[in-house]
């Protein structure tokens, strides 16, 4: 495309790459991070450079791997948070305890990108075009260039096209599906933030209920971490297990009948106390207005809750008067700049109204939301859609992804035929929590577009049961114990 520089086109010898320092965002696996790559030439580049609304220059960033050894697919990697990085184009599969091999080792080409800003921050939202590319129009310019280049270098044709990605990378691969149906035979979407404008009130109304419990320290200020202690959440995590976890036929510490788990705070109330219980009720029943209208879904209770990666989210570790959480930091700048109209920078989250503020953020809602139901073009075409999601996600409501799956029941004929979605209880975001988090989205989804082996489940491990494994199954099944070696995954049964 005339409007597109290459920066740098270097070839990279065999050996390892440099660490991605966003992998936190988007849910790239510490687990390869010492891993070997193919011999490929690795390209960097810039398009649609100019300057913004607000005075700052903007441009499209992006890295495109090509291995020598080139196996005719190409692959988009997925950012994370509000992008403003280019990751390392490797493909890993973003579970942050995937060992799965990544897709550049695999023969793809691979490209990543910044979603056309150069700042991890959400201050991007002062300028439309901005909005604008990082909703999903860099999608389709990245594409295109990547397309373009891959098929100059290697004088020959691409023959499948994937995205993959996690947390707002797994709400870029639902938006390429859904705004270039054309473009891409397979999606993977882990943990996607896909109804982004409606999670980013559902933070704000956590983070105002968490403040206003959270106790007071000696100068009078509230620390909003200690609203739920570790005691208390350890509690929580007990007394759901207890309820919930033998509903499977087996007690193991994974809740796999998670939709069926019938946990109130007030079973343990005598633990926690009442005013706890009203707070976990308020929160996990989702954010509404003052009609009773859900704004946000509510949350399922399960294991992961009472785990490091669920605390990050919600209330954070900061002993002082200023939240770490990220619902106060990422969460507390996305909605006022990026999300509201008109641009709101000075806006606190702690102020959000939510009878009259959900109306200011329609308008990028629209755009940026990655919630249609209708993939009619993307399936017609044989494309093929894998979205996993982890039942403790503290940011994005496994509720909320379940509806919307559903829903695409009604709108999509035969959706099943192209999109599966598949439940991992006790993972946090994009992996880590008490669960199975190590599995391979990737080979599932090339065994299911290139020989036609739909996944009817996707067998994980992870660290936190050592020497087990486990089917996850394909939604609405779930795995349910039927007899034999607890920790083999043959003794499981999706039904």
């Amino acid at each position: 495309m005339n409007d597109t520089v290459i920066t740098q086109a270097d070839w990279v010898a065999v050996g390892p790459l440099p660490k991605d320092s966003a992998a936190g965002l988007t849910g790239a696996s510490s687990e390869i991070a010492d891993m070997n790559y193919s011999a490929h030439c690795m390209i960097s580049g810039e398009m649609e450079k100019r300057n913004g609304a607000d005075g700052k220059p903007y441009h499209i960033g992006f890295q495109l791997r090509l291995p020598e050894n080139w196996n005719k697919k190409f692959l988009f990697q997925g950012g994370g948070g509000t992008d403003g990085f280019i990751a390392p184009a490797v493909g890993s599969v973003p579970s942050h305890g995937s060992t799965a091999v990544p897709a550049l080792k695999r023969g793809y080409a691979v490209v990543s990108m910044d979603g056309g800003h150069q700042d991890m921050t959400p201050a991007f939202g002062a300028d439309q075009q901005a909005r604008i590319n990082f909703a999903y129009a860099a999608i389709g310019k990245v594409t295109a260039v990547a397309k373009q280049l891959i098929e100059t270098m290697y004088h020959d044709k691409l023959q499948y096209s994937y995205f993959m990605g996690c947390s707002n990378g797994g709400r870029e691969a639902m938006m390429a599906a859904m705004r270039y149906p054309l473009e891409f035979d397979g999606v993977i979407a882990g943990n996607p933030g896909f109804r982004l404008s409606k999670a980013a009130m559902g933070e704000a109304w956590d983070s105002q209920h968490f403040l206003a419990a959270a106790p007071k320290n000696a100068q009078g200020q509230r620390i909003v971490a200690n609203a739920l202690t570790q005691q208390d959440l350890d509690s929580l995590t007990a007394g759901i297990l207890n309820r919930c976890d033998a509903k499977d036929g087996l007690k193991d510490g994974i809740v796999n009948q998670w939709e069926h788990c019938d946990f109130k705070p007030e079973m343990v109330q005598d633990k926690i106390g009442e005013e706890k219980v009203a707070l976990l009720n308020a929160v996990f029943n989702g954010a509404k207005n003052s009609r009773g209208d859900h704004i946000y879904s509510g949350w399922p209770y399960d294991a992961g809750i009472n785990s490091p990666g669920w605390r990050a989210w919600k209330i954070g570790t900061s002993q002082t008067a200023e939240p770490n959480a990220l619902n106060f930091t990422l969460g507390a700048g996305s909605l006022p700049n990026y999300f509201m109209t008109p641009h709101s920078p000075r806006f606190s989250i702690l102020d959000f109204n939510f009878d009259t503020d959900p109306a200011k953020t329609v308008q990028v809602g629209g755009i940026n939301d990655a919630d249609s139901t209708d993939l009619s073009t993307f399936k017609a075409r044989g494309g093929k859609m894998i979205v996993f999601e982890g039942v403790s996600d503290p940011v994005f409501s496994a509720n909320d992804l379940r509806d919307w799956y559903l829903q695409l029941q009604q709108d999509t004929a035969n959706a099943r035929e192209a999109v599966r979605l598949f439940n991992i209880p006790g993972m946090t975001h994009c992996g880590d929590g008490p669960a199975l988090d190590n599995f391979d989205p990737l080979t599932a989804l090339e065994n299911w577009h290139e020989k036609d082996v739909a996944p009817e489940s996707m067998v994980a491990t992870g660290k936190a049961f050592p020497g087990k494994s486990q089917p996850l199954c394909a939604y609405p099944k779930t795995a349910n114990y039927v007899g034999g070696d607890k920790n083999q995954a043959a003794s499981f049964e999706c039904r």
